[in-house]
């Protein structure tokens, strides 16, 4: 196993290369929320947008594979595929939320957890 793919299984650091995976398809607006001391179910969220539904599953494509074929990651649970106006990616640690902009701004998820430290990638 090499060091990145060591290091990517502790939570911020897998965080973060989702972070950059999708800043690298293109996302939109990527934050990173911590979550750590807000939540007990995972310890962070990956939220960003594709301009359309079908960016957001190139994202999602991309996450998936290079999670699963560097580091040997598969989610827990994913949702949302098909449609593509939000796909989640459950990896316990993270949970990865991919918006189209009119779903993104519907749910407001960054609202829900505004006292989460969050940053922006990308």
């Amino acid at each position: 196993m090499n060091e990145r793919a060591a290091s990517a299984t502790e939570p911020a650091a897998l965080a973060e290369r989702i972070a950059e995976i999708a800043a690298d398809r293109k996302a939109i607006d990527v934050r990173v929320l911590d979550l750590r001391d807000v939540v007990s179910y995972t310890d962070y969220f990956v939220v960003c947008s594709g301009n359309t539904e079908r960016q957001t599953k190139a994202i999602h494509d991309a996450v998936y594979r290079t999670l699963k074929d560097d580091e040997g990651l598969l989610p827990r649970r994913a949702e949302g595929e098909r449609e593509a106006r939000w796909i989640l990616l459950d990896y316990l640690d993270c949970v990865v939320h991919i918006f189209t902009p009119e779903a993104r701004e519907y749910y407001r998820l960054e609202n829900l957890w505004g006292e989460a430290p969050a940053r922006s990638v990308g």
